[in-house]
């Protein structure tokens, strides 16, 4: 609760005081321009209704008092008056010693081990998902915190992992189609499409920007081996911040270079780091798939040296069996990645047999919406 106010610095600040001896500040322009009365803010959809240049220059708090628990401000020279809830002023304070969780993650993003998740691979089927919103928010949610999650009781059948992501969103088309085949293939123009196993990487980080989750559907498998396994990019990126500071500077401020050629009219290029890290420091993405690995040139010569070397000592713990869930998926059965931070892998599987997978992708803000959109809606049924 909201117990004093101080107008500071000729109206350009304002200081509040609370209950529990805290006090934080704000400028009179944040204030103006985070406005929450209608000619400001679009009452249906939140969206602001005025531009940065609609706010004069000069704004400055002529008047401020708390009225009703919550803190009237009028401005000047517009003489507008504008009520800002205690609880809304709380929440979006940027004036404080406490350090703020980075970006939007908060700590919702848990990172993980073979140790701690091996035995714990979150999963749900898909007609409870379907038809249970609770079942459908717990699987999302998973996703959200974990990057990954296994889905049961899709129908075995060609085009079944689009119905994963209707629940949520949307398929990604790309030039591979709206889905594509995984299965072992005469010449083929991806290194997917054989019986060999492949190192843990993320897809397609030749595009920028790249598809933000992957679906992985079985179909068919009576193969020996072909087991998936999948790495938390974000344990091991911070492991080898721990053990090679320098290492991790390396590969998250130089950029890497990724390109696809495989198909006729199609030639793909990107150019990001390895580790990718936010203005403030945040880990957002690993990209890391040593098939599209073009030749590195944006790293000085007198740092190509180190740089190689920690490429190496990040692909030895990417490899390390202690980071590494394994799962053999049956029929009718898909699992989903956050591209962006798992890498997926797959075990090398017998000339014998059948193994029939299919892909797609998607994308990150369809699923974090729907899932923002059903916990609202547990909220308010909850009040």
């Amino acid at each position: 609760m909201l117990t004093h106010v101080l107008v500071g610095d000729e109206g350009r600040t304002i200081e509040l005081g609370w209950t529990d001896g805290k006090r934080t500040r704000f400028h009179a322009v944040w204030l103006r321009d985070n406005a929450l009365d209608d000619k400001t803010r679009s009452a249906g959809n939140g969206q602001r209704l005025i531009t940065i240049l609609d706010i004069p220059a000069k704004t400055r708090i002529g008047a401020a008092a708390i009225k009703a628990g919550a803190l009237e401000i009028s401005f000047e020279p517009e003489g507008k008056t504008v009520s800002f809830p205690a609880q809304w002023l709380r929440a979006n304070a940027y004036d404080r010693d406490e350090t703020r969780q980075p970006g939007w993650t908060g700590d919702v993003i848990q990172r993980w081990t073979r140790a701690t998740m091996q035995n714990a691979v979150p999963r749900a089927s898909y007609p409870a998902a379907l038809h249970g919103r609770g079942v459908l928010r717990e699987w999302l949610s998973a996703v959200r915190t974990y990057g990954f999650a296994v889905m049961d009781g899709l129908p075995a059948e060609s085009g079944a992992l689009c119905k994963v992501s209707d629940l949520f969103g949307y398929v990604r088309e790309t030039n591979y189609g709206r889905w594509f085949e995984v299965r072992a293939e005469v010449n083929p123009n991806n290194l997917a499409y054989t019986n060999l196993g492949l190192q843990a990487h993320t897809d397609n980080p030749y595009r920028d920007p790249v598809p933000t989750l992957q679906i992985l559907s079985c179909i068919e498998n009576t193969v020996e081996g072909g087991e998936s396994s999948v790495v938390d990019g974000f344990a091991v990126a911070a492991a080898l911040q721990t053990e090679n500071p320098e290492g991790f500077r390396l590969l998250s401020s130089h950029a890497a270079r990724f390109e696809y050629a495989g198909s006729s009219g199609v030639r793909l290029q990107a150019k990001r780091p390895m580790i990718e890290l936010g203005p403030d420091g945040e880990l957002i993405c690993i990209r890391f798939n040593n098939r599209s690995l073009a030749p590195t040139v944006d790293v000085p010569f007198a740092e190509m040296g180190a740089y190689y070397a920690a490429y190496r000592r990040f692909a030895e713990l990417i490899e390390d069996p202690s980071f590494e869930v394994t799962f053999k998926l049956e029929p009718g059965q898909a699992f989903i990645v956050d591209n962006t931070r798992v890498m997926h892998a797959r075990k090398a599987f017998s000339g014998t047999g059948k193994r029939w997978l299919q892909g797609c992708y998607a994308d990150k803000d369809g699923l974090l919406s729907t899932l923002a959109a059903i916990e609202h809606g547990f909220k308010e049924a909850a009040e």
